[in-house]
């Protein structure tokens, strides 16, 4: 090639290259590697305390599960995290915390124990409210019955707290 042919392949390439980030740009939206994908317009979120209304309460659930939430929206999108009125809102209620007997064994006698969460979640994207729903989430983790739930509760909750805080991201942030 000459110089003059690779000055025009030159051009042509900075000229497509500027021209397709413009256009590209235009209707934007931000992916990450953790599958968020957040309108450029959103720049903050708001989780509120998320009180415990099941019948039985861990004292602690509802401090660990609103942190948890927060947590896990720091963590894996770059907003920022405002008290109240954040252009994404969670809000909810802890609506069970519950423990059942499961994998019934000779003798009637149960092998393990299954300990269930369920939260009902409230998300407001007051930036496009077409995108706003109100949906349950449940996440269990199941114990041997021989052990006493107060003695695995903390490691059992780690688990739960884990899915639940997926769950409600990727129904709020990943849109899945």
């Amino acid at each position: 090639m000459t110089y003059a042919k690779y000055l025009r392949f030159f051009l042509l390439v900075v000229l497509l290259t500027t021209v397709g980030s413009g256009i590209f740009t235009a209707c934007k939206i931000s992916y990450s590697f953790t599958g968020a994908s957040i309108s450029p317009d959103v720049k903050t979120f708001t989780v509120y305390y998320i009180p415990n209304r099941a019948r039985l309460v861990n004292p602690n659930l509802s401090q660990q599960l609103t942190e948890a939430l927060q947590d896990k929206l720091l963590r894996q999108t770059s907003l920022d995290q405002l008290e109240e009125s954040g252009d994404l809102e969670f809000e909810g209620q802890i609506t069970n915390y519950d423990t059942r007997p499961m994998n019934i064994k000779e003798g009637d006698l149960a092998a393990q124990t299954r300990l269930t969460v369920t939260v009902k979640v409230k998300y407001t994207n007051n930036k496009n409210h077409d995108d706003d729903w109100e949906k349950s989430f449940s996440a269990y983790e199941d114990f041997d019955s021989n052990q006493i739930l107060s003695d695995v509760e903390d490691s059992l909750m780690e688990e739960i707290l884990e899915k639940l805080t997926e769950d409600i991201f990727n129904a709020s942030i990943a849109n899945w």
